[in-house]
């Protein structure tokens, strides 16, 4: 019976299959990896650039797992009806957009289609993998591509406040975004 609780609990921890690094993404007093990322409206975000221009939320979705992830849409409408609160604060949000890289930025700009975002949003094109492998949140598992994330980071790079989730919800919701980034 303990043994049997023990697989599940794990199969819990896990979601569907995944196997999740020991502490994936980085930990709040950590300097965040740089990386330097296609934009979907064109050019190239680097993280040194972002964190320039004052502190940067960084929100990995879970992007093309072969659909539009529903919660991810609700996610970013959220935080577009906070836009303002987060020019605000300073911010820029980076929304990390994940999945195989053909056909990617056409199914990014799906995600987007007919949602205005002003230009202190950002959304990221992660082809293949390579920031999410960085970073330790692959979600390796069928129709995943990456454990559903926020960061929050100051001008030097350093995360402030991290959350990862390892299911499809368990999100940093925008007011408590700006919460966290009100408390640094």
């Amino acid at each position: 019976m303990r043994r049997r609780f023990g697989a599940m609990l794990m199969g819990v921890l896990l979601g569907a299959g995944g196997v999740l690094a020991a502490d994936p993404g980085p930990q709040v007093g950590q300097q965040a990896k740089e990386f330097d990322l296609e934009e979907l409206g064109g050019g190239r975000a680097k993280l040194s650039d972002l964190t320039k221009g004052g502190p940067v939320v960084l929100v990995v979705l879970r992007g093309y797992p072969g659909y539009q992830c529903p919660i991810c849409s609700r996610q970013f409408g959220e935080f577009l009806g906070k836009a303002d609160d987060f020019k605000k604060a300073g911010a820029t949000v980076a929304f990390v957009y994940p999945g195989p890289g053909a056909g990617l930025k056409q199914k990014a700009g799906e995600f987007v289609k007919g949602r205005d975002y002003p230009a202190h949003f950002r959304v990221l094109l992660d082809p293949d993998y390579t920031f999410t492998n960085a970073y330790g949140l692959r979600w390796d598992a069928k129709n995943e591509t990456a454990y559903p994330s926020t960061f929050a980071l100051g001008t030097d790079r350093k995360v402030t406040f991290a959350r990862v989730s390892t299911t499809h919800g368990g999100r940093l919701s925008a007011a408590d975004a700006l919460k966290a980034l009100a408390a640094k």
